[in-house]
């Protein structure tokens, strides 16, 4: 199965694209989920088109806290509250991420042979793709799982207090949401999905980019490829637009520079009216770009010691900082931010310092004697 995230400047056409590539494989006789951000979904694509799945966040977020509240029944009832009915819950900020995640894990789930998602704008998308992980991190610092070791004792213990226990329950939470944000960062560093940027040729376009390649760097993952949606003819005789053409092209040479692959739809002349012009707006597949990988180079031999190689394109010297806490790097790169857990033989060592080449942040790790295995005399 492939998966398609498609992200991209607003109103730059990205639901278009996404919609017309679904409806092209489709027609080809592909097996195609699309997964619309759009209320309500595209409408009618017509006989031959793909099956579409709408997140519903507001039902989502209503049917968890509901199930939530049932399970922690007796805690709500010692502390003297009121629970909430169905008709009373509005969902709350957040809700529309979570219900989208979730809309990706099922549609992985599922027996199709291609499954499109369409993402909010770009930043949003980053954010979404990097909240399983973030989540994780915050379940596992909160709720440690070792500290269920002592489950044998909870019937004993709620036997003496006369009330079942609220850890239980809380722990048998923690663990379902844990699985279930597993399966969906299993999904999002899956080697078959891709990630793709819809952008209209502009000033907007390259920083779009420039975003887009940090931001997945830092997680880890790799854009697919750049759809340059909108694109004017170039010969036009009419000056005026000649002028904007030129100007659009002179983009499009900027984003070739940059090396992604670059898909070029052209101008309709009009706003995609129906699924014929939205077939127009197909992309082709292909197949997924695999992520540049974070490498650790052992220099002990020559300089006494191991370079961490973290691919960080676009990267700015002046906007990059790094922390080291416990068996975790804290990367800051502008508006993005990641604690990375650091390989097994790096938490033996002692970061001693870092630069940044390229887009390449090579950080330096000298062995720690008290910690390093000792070799046989």
């Amino acid at each position: 199965m492939r998966i398609i995230l498609v992200t991209g400047t607003g109103g730059a056409g990205r639901t278009s694209v996404a919609v017309g590539t679904a409806l092209a494989e489709a027609r080809a006789g592909r097996r195609v989920l699309l997964v619309s951000g759009e209320a309500g979904g595209p409408g009618d694509l017509g006989p031959g088109g793909p099956e579409v799945l709408v997140p519903d966040p507001a039902t989502d977020f209503r049917r968890e806290f509901l199930a939530f509240q049932a399970r922690s029944t007796t805690a709500l009832d010692l502390l003297g509250a009121t629970p909430f009915e169905d008709a009373e819950l509005t969902e709350l900020p957040g809700s529309g991420q979570v219900a989208m995640l979730r809309a990706i894990r099922d549609a992985a789930a599922g027996d199709w042979d291609l499954v499109l998602v369409e993402l909010p704008p770009v930043r949003e998308a980053l954010a979404l793709l990097a909240l399983p992980v973030q989540l994780r991190r915050y379940l596992r610092r909160l709720l440690p799982p070792e500290r269920q070791a002592a489950r044998a004792l909870r019937p004993m213990l709620a036997q003496l207090a006369g009330v079942p226990l609220p850890a239980q329950w809380l722990y048998e939470t923690t663990a379902r949401w844990e699985a279930e944000l597993a399966a969906v960062q299993d999904v999002v560093d899956s080697p078959d999905t891709a990630v793709r940027l819809v952008v209209e040729p502009g000033p907007a376009a390259e920083d779009a980019l420039r975003t887009a390649r940090l931001g997945l760097a830092l997680q880890g993952l790799a854009l697919d490829g750049v759809v340059a949606n909108r694109v004017l003819p170039a010969d036009s005789p009419d000056p005026w637009f000649a002028a904007l053409a030129a100007e659009q092209h002179r983009h499009l040479a900027a984003l070739r520079e940059a090396r992604p692959e670059l898909h070029e739809l052209p101008h309709l002349g009009r706003d995609p009216r129906g699924a014929e012009d939205l077939a127009l707006l197909a992309v082709p597949v292909g197949e997924p770009a695999a992520p540049a990988e974070w490498t650790v180079e052992d220099r002990r031999a020559a300089d006494g010691i191991l370079v961490w190689h973290v691919p960080l394109p676009g990267a700015v010297k002046g906007a990059l900082s790094l922390v080291r806490r416990g068996d975790e790097l804290l990367l800051a790169v502008g508006p993005f931010r990641r604690a990375v857990p650091m390989p097994p033989v790096l938490r033996r060592c002692t970061v001693t310092g870092a630069g940044l080449v390229d887009g390449d942040l090579r950080i330096r790790f000298a062995p720690d004697p008290g910690l390093w295995p000792r070799t046989a005399p």
